[in-house]
């Protein structure tokens, strides 16, 4: 955590005996929860983001990866011979493909 606020919360007393018979230190439990709320909602959105895209993207929706590379190329946004040929090895990580 790199900076911390101070913030007052109130929550049922019934909740604080819960939590305090897991967690000796109240912050760090609910700092843990509120950061797995974040990304289970974060997730959601994702999701609900893929099975309703925005307008503007839904024509790249169905497209696959070959699709949308073949695009780029062709609107002028990327030089396909500028780079280098790479490989995913695993473990390892990216390589050059052999010459």
């Amino acid at each position: 955590m790199a900076h911390a606020a101070r913030v007052t919360v109130t929550l049922p007393a019934d909740a604080l005996d819960e939590i305090d018979r897991f967690e000796n230190n109240r912050s760090r439990f609910i700092a843990e929860a509120v950061a797995r709320e974040i990304v289970r909602r974060r997730r959601r959105g994702l999701r609900s983001s893929l099975k309703h895209p925005h307008p503007d993207t839904a024509r790249f929706a169905d497209a696959d990866v070959g699709e949308w590379a073949a695009g780029i190329a062709a609107a002028g946004l990327v030089d396909p011979s500028a780079g280098q040929p790479v490989h995913w090895i695993e473990g390892q990580g990216w390589a050059l493909e052999p010459a």
